[in-house]
């Protein structure tokens, strides 16, 4: 994989400055640090902060595009049959982009716009790649493809959220890389081993759900 440059600090407009700022400090402490910490980061004061965002919250939208952004343009070398974890896991390891994955996972772990956004692509994303291992023979067809990829996606992220400290608990974000690599390793075997092996011997829970789908008065809150 290509590593990606990131524009050095000297090359940052203020506003940019104080966005990379807020993203580092928001991915190592989560997304309740204060201000007048990533003021300080910056050099700056917390009404600078004010005066290019307008609120907290309008810098938290600023470095959520930010954040989308770069994930998207990037998404092509990223993405694969891995999923979620892969995607997260080999971004870590683009120079300089650590941080940008911590910050994902805080948001994640925090719920909200970015949180939502980015679920909701990664579960198109592996729509997609599935189709394709479908065409190619390797993946068996979905009854409903749309819900498979959203159910291996929600549990690709909910296990991996699972391993982070608390949200107002400090990130070592330069350990993140290694964090997410051994975490990878720790899953291979299970999650091979539970898609090639089914953990059920036989289909006669999926038969008797499948028949209560065809009974003409079944109530969506039976």
């Amino acid at each position: 994989m290509s590593s990606v440059s990131l524009p050095a600090a000297e090359d940052l407009t203020t506003r940019a400055r104080i966005r990379e700022a807020a993203i580092r400090r928001f991915a190592g402490d989560g997304m309740e640090a204060p201000l007048r910490a990533i003021a300080a980061d910056v050099g700056a004061s917390p009404a600078l902060i004010l005066h290019h965002f307008g609120s907290r919250a309008g810098l938290r939208e600023a470095c959520d595009e930010w954040v989308i952004g770069q994930i998207s343009a990037n998404k092509s070398e990223v993405l694969g049959p891995g999923g979620a974890t892969a995607m997260l896991t080999h971004l870590a390891h683009v120079e300089g982009y650590a941080h940008l994955v911590a910050y994902v996972l805080r948001c994640l772990q925090s719920g909200g716009n970015l949180a939502v956004r980015l679920v909701d692509q990664l579960v198109v994303d592996a729509q997609a790649y599935l189709g394709e291992a479908e065409e190619a023979g390797t993946v068996r067809p979905s009854r409903d493809p749309e819900a498979r990829a959203r159910v291996l996606t929600e549990m690709a992220l909910g296990a991996l959220l699972l391993q982070l400290p608390g949200r107002d608990e400090h990130l070592d974000v330069s350990g993140l890389p290694a964090w997410l690599q051994a975490y990878s390793n720790r899953i291979i075997l299970p999650v091979l081993e539970i898609y090639t092996e089914p953990l059920l011997t036989d289909s006669s829970l999926l038969d008797a759900y499948l028949s209560t789908l065809h009974q003409p008065n079944r109530s969506s809150h039976a």
